[in-house]
């Protein structure tokens, strides 16, 4: 089994993501199951993009992924980074984001996902992204962590390709054992915010900073249930006096 998990701004401005956009989506990612998906959701709405993830069978991976794209195109109040799909490496352009990982089959399965918005493509949140990684990485319990973000054409199973413009990247590991959920999320969490101007915020916040920042928001997404990790991040961070 596979986790994949699609980002795109399809939103009507550069700022937020509308309700009923994000209703929309809601209403239809039935259909992902539908198409052979063990469990799906919208799992972040990070300023104007959102992040689509889905718990899939290897065998219907692309199939999946086809769904998604045309869930989102049909739900779309601009194309926006679906324009930059392409069924060729030449052509393809800022595209949809992607990630995926490998979710051990024989227990529930449970994942923390990233998903990071620029207002101007700020180029250094590709290294952001890529600490949160690293950060995943070092630990036991991790089963599988997304593919660092490299800058270079990238190829999604079932859809096509996006080019090294693409920007907004969303990232991904799957985790074996509900105890060290937060360890693992807390700790790439931890490292997206040591970089330079990084902010995290909550599912649904508009990307309100000074040009040249980055957000990012964080979401367990636990066999189909999608929890908020702002806001218990938030309070296990306060200092106790």
């Amino acid at each position: 089994m596979k986790l994949t998990v699609f980002g795109a701004d399809i939103s009507s401005n550069d700022v937020s993501c509308s309700k009923s956009l994000i209703k929309n989506i809601n209403k239809d990612i039935p259909k992902l199951l539908d198409l052979g998906a063990y469990r799906a959701a919208l799992t972040n709405v990070t300023g104007d993009d959102l992040v689509i993830a889905a718990y899939v069978e290897d065998d219907l991976l692309e199939e999946v992924n086809r769904g998604i794209i045309h869930l989102m195109r049909d739900n779309a109040e601009n194309l926006g980074d679906l324009t930059g799909i392409s069924e060729d490496k030449e052509s393809a352009g800022e595209g949809v984001s992607y990630a995926e990982a490998d979710v051990q089959d024989d227990i529930y399965p449970d994942s923390v996902i990233l998903h990071f918005d620029t207002y101007g493509g700020e180029p250094f949140v590709e290294d952001v992204a890529n600490s949160t990684i690293q950060a995943a990485s070092n630990f036991f319990a991790v089963h599988d962590v997304c593919k660092p973000i490299s800058g270079k054409v990238r190829k999604i199973p079932g859809v096509g390709y996006v080019s090294n413009e693409t920007d907004d990247p969303v990232v991904c590991a799957t985790v074996n054992g509900l105890e060290s959920m937060g360890t693992i999320a807390f700790s790439m969490i931890g490292a997206a915010l040591g970089c330079k101007n990084t902010y995290l915020v909550e599912y649904g916040t508009p990307c309100n900073v000074i040009p040249g920042s980055v957000i990012v928001s964080a979401t367990a997404f636990m066999n189909g249930n999608t929890l908020d990790l702002a806001v218990p991040f938030e309070n296990k961070t306060r200092i106790l006096r």
